[in-house]
């Protein structure tokens, strides 16, 4: 039984593969290494009760791809495939969905996981789920924080100049006007000295001509 599904599989996988009648979830899965796995495949428009296959692909689908047979789960038993540990592996029915549980995986379970059911005359496979296992996960850059730049503050320096003329101003000021109140007092004088030295020369001319 198990030869004439594989030949048939060879046949018809290119032709048929990714129907929508069977929807897995979720679409993509990575997670570390020795971690637990569980993997969906509902039915939308196929018999609740038909026997669900689940196959993994190792590598991107081209004319050298191969696809492992895992396990199939049919009226509550489970039928693995051949070198599969049916520890690691579990298969879960619950019409209309089927859960496939891995324990413990490790790199070298990475790869594509189909559900599969045979209809008439055709095979349909689910979307397909895409497992990653990997001994870190990738961390995502965290977002830097944008400091805002600090304003300038201006801060006005004092001008020492400034400063030391402020207090000399009602000096100058002053000097400036004893200055002028000076010069005003000596034309004065000077003044007043030349009307007398002008009367003294008179009174010296009248005695010279008496």
């Amino acid at each position: 039984m198990q030869a004439r599904l594989w030949l048939l599989l060879a046949a018809q996988l290119a032709a048929l593969h990714g129907s929508l009648a069977l929807v897995q979830t979720p679409a993509s899965l990575m997670v570390q290494t020795n971690q637990m796995v569980t993997l969906s495949c509902k039915t939308q428009t196929s018999p609740s009760n038909a026997r669900i296959y689940w196959l993994r692909l190792r590598q991107a689908l081209s004319a050298n791809s191969h696809y492992e047979f895992l396990a199939s789960w049919e009226s509550k038993k489970t039928v693995y495939g051949k070198e599969v540990d049916a520890e690691k592996l579990t298969v879960l029915g619950n019409p209309p969905q089927n859960m496939l549980t891995l324990q413990n995986v490790k790199p070298a379970d990475s790869g594509v996981y189909f559900c599969m059911i045979i209809g008439i005359p055709n095979l349909i496979f689910g979307t397909g789920t895409q497992l990653s296992v990997v001994d870190v996960l990738p961390t995502s850059p965290q977002p830097t924080k944008k400091t805002s730049p600090k304003k300038k503050v201006c801060h006005r320096v004092p001008n020492p100049v400034a400063q030391k003329r402020l207090p000399c101003a009602p000096l100058i000021l002053g000097l400036l006007a004893a200055g002028v109140l000076i010069l005003l007092v000596s034309l004065g004088v000077a003044i007043h000295l030349r009307c007398l030295q002008r009367r003294a020369r008179l009174r010296l001319l009248k005695q010279f001509y008496k």
